[in-house]
């Protein structure tokens, strides 16, 4: 299966899912292309040093969203893109891609769904003092965070934890699991259809 990730940072997400790949852990997927909104986003060379075609769009030189995911569309189209993985994307995915790739849109989000949604879901738990968070793979729907759910695990805070040991805690979660979610999807095809 044809994979396109989705990033805006620094791409750790996307380093260990090639990793899964070369090393095997993730047979039947092909990394095709790593996409990024932000051109100063750190994944974008990443992927280069991987030796993964790159495309970078600025949503800001589009007269729209629309006219943004259009253009996203075409690029995917010529890549013969299959799946999409959000991966420290940090853009709402509108209606036009939606369309495009039904329930073939997954996204990880450092929180156990529905709590603590939104782009900082790992200082929320945190700073709220819940003694349980986690990460949670999900179908993109419209909402922010909203879509069914496909994974969750589970992470505990401990009395010792900071915010940046919880960040490097739910991280290496992130990391091990989300390409075995990703490999699961492939292996079922199942793309909630």
């Amino acid at each position: 299966m044809r994979i396109a990730v989705f990033a805006s940072g620094n791409g750790s997400n996307f380093t260990a899912i090639a990793d899964a790949i070369r090393g095997e852990e993730l047979k039947g997927a092909t990394l095709a292309l790593l996409f990024s909104d932000n051109a100063a986003a750190f994944v974008l060379e990443r992927a280069k040093d991987a030796g993964v075609p790159t495309l970078q769009l600025s949503p800001q030189k589009f007269p729209s969203k629309a006219a943004f995911e259009a253009a996203l569309l075409n690029e995917l189209a010529e890549h013969s893109i299959e799946l999409i993985v959000l991966a420290g994307y940090m853009r709402i995915v509108g209606p036009t891609l939606l369309a495009a790739f039904p329930n073939r849109i997954i996204n990880l989000h450092p929180s156990l769904l529905p709590s603590f949604p939104g782009k900082s879901g790992i200082a929320d738990a945190f700073h709220y003092g819940v003694k349980v968070t986690g990460i949670t793979i999900h179908y993109v729907d419209s909402g922010i965070d909203t879509g069914p759910i496909i994974a969750q695990e589970v992470v505990r805070i401990e009395s010792e934890d900071t915010l940046e040991s919880l960040e490097a805690k739910i991280h290496q979660l992130e990391h091990r699991v989300y390409p075995a979610v990703i490999a699961e999807i492939i292996h079922k095809g199942d793309h909630q259809s």
